[in-house]
């Protein structure tokens, strides 16, 4: 908060009336991680999983004690059976229950979403179809740090697990210093079925998953956030494995008419604020006077905020109010960002949707915030960022599995199209796939 000359406060989220200076804004928010800084952090990742892949254990023991200032060894890289039921010990009877509720809300919803293979008999005597697999092994990222994530646990191991991957593996940061990893984390790893995890964070242990070393598994397709490091990590192997995505700092954009409460609107911004110094909070309305009231409330909730530092600059940085003409034009604004999280409080959401083309999720509703998803309403909190939500989707079912196409051709449905297959060979000058036909065209099965 800054004070004018007389006296009077003035919030820290910024209220812009122009379309045009608020189309300019909303680019440097969506551009807020293109830093010239992450061309060093590059070269940093790559070296580190370079000498994952020559060294493999050798190394994540290494840079465990460099980056974590936690020692280990290869016999204490895995969580042991002990400190996996000792979980259990130290965590309240009320978490373990609301970690067992969102774990049932997440299973429910991602049964719904998985594909079904299908087979299609024609009476031209062909035969197509699809058929769905799982991965045989996936790896799990859990960031660590100053906070702990259980909810990231569950949001991507129960979809792993409803998809039918055979064996999942979680690398989690071991707690710098020593400290250990969070019991929740733990707790919430064992009630979505994951008993393989190892202590170890940051790029190295994206290269132990892409790579494989003597303990930890090479696996198929690596999911979870983390600091950039991680993502840069993920990005570079990308290709060797499959990933979820490379999500980038969370964001939150809200859409409200005159109904919305500015209470409520200010603390759904600073509850994606409290998450990153770069997390974007932008609420977007036809009102002045709303906008004003939201900009007044961020400011007062701000005051006694147990993460005022963090959640202070993020709104300072990456925080606004904009004022449009009309809801409409607040909806084109939001289809141009594309954000990660949607809220629509307004009167009539239902009415808004059908005009909402980009979005990672939708919450509609003033009693539907955002960390209703972040938690346990179901649909994963994994979500597309810095306006990739204009192509990509939600983590889900889906990332852990992929499909193969069937075809079978009777002879006599060969028959049938061997001409124009031959023809269109020929044009590209492939001779072998012609003959291929050709041949079984002139001597039929």
């Amino acid at each position: 908060m800054v004070l004018l000359p007389t006296g009077v406060p003035v919030s820290i989220l910024r209220i812009i009336t122009q379309r045009s200076e608020a189309e300019v804004e909303l680019q440097r928010i969506c551009d807020r991680t293109q830093d010239e800084a992450i061309l060093h952090k590059e070269s940093t990742v790559r070296e580190v999983l370079q000498s994952v892949r020559r060294q493999g254990d050798t190394a994540l023991i290494r840079y465990t004690e460099e980056f974590d200032q936690t020692t280990l060894t290869i016999d204490t890289l895995r969580v042991g059976g002990a400190e996996l039921d000792a979980a259990y010990q130290q965590v309240s009877k009320e978490l373990l229950d609301a970690i067992r509720l969102a774990r049932h809300r997440i299973q429910a919803f991602h049964e719904k979403r998985i594909p079904r293979s299908w087979v299609e008999f024609g009476e031209d005597g062909v035969v197509l179809g699809k058929r769905y697999t799982p991965v045989d092994r996936a790896g799990l990222y859990v960031p660590g740090g100053q906070a702990a994530y259980p909810s990231t646990v569950l949001m991507n191991a129960i979809p792993a697990k409803v998809a039918g991957v055979p064996r999942i593996v979680m690398v989690t940061p071991p707690g710098r210093g020593g400290m250990g990893i969070n019991p929740a984390v733990l707790v919430a790893a064992q009630e979505a079925g994951i008993e393989e995890i190892y202590r170890v964070g940051g790029a190295q242990a994206i290269g132990a998953l892409a790579y494989g070393t003597a303990t930890i598994p090479k696996v198929d397709v690596i999911t979870g956030p983390g600091n950039i490091y991680v993502t840069l990590a993920k990005k570079q192997v990308y290709g060797l494995v499959g990933i979820d995505s490379l999500a980038g700092p969370s964001e939150v954009l809200v859409i409200a008419d005159h109904q919305a409460n500015p209470v409520y609107l200010a603390a759904d911004l600073l509850a994606q604020a409290e998450h990153d110094t770069l997390a974007a909070a932008i609420l977007i309305t036809p009102h002045l006077d709303l906008a004003k009231a939201v900009a007044a409330e961020v400011t007062q909730q701000l005051a006694d905020h147990p993460r005022k530092l963090i959640t202070e600059k993020a709104i300072a940085h990456y925080g606004v109010a904009i004022v449009t003409e009309t809801l409409e034009e607040a909806i084109e604004l939001s289809n141009q960002f594309a954000p990660e999280h949607l809220e629509l409080e307004v009167e009539d959401p239902w009415s808004l949707l059908d005009q909402i083309r980009h979005a990672g999720a939708i919450f509609l509703g003033s009693s539907t915030p955002e960390a209703v998803g972040d938690y346990l309403a179901g649909p994963n909190h994994t979500l597309p960022t810095s306006g990739s939500a204009r192509y990509a989707s939600a983590l889900g079912v889906e990332t852990f599995l992929k499909h193969s196409s069937l075809i079978e051709y009777t002879p006599q449905a060969l028959q049938k199209v061997a001409g124009a297959i031959d023809l269109l060979a020929m044009t590209e000058g492939l001779y072998s796939h012609a003959q291929s036909v050709r041949l079984r065209r002139k001597y039929p099965s």
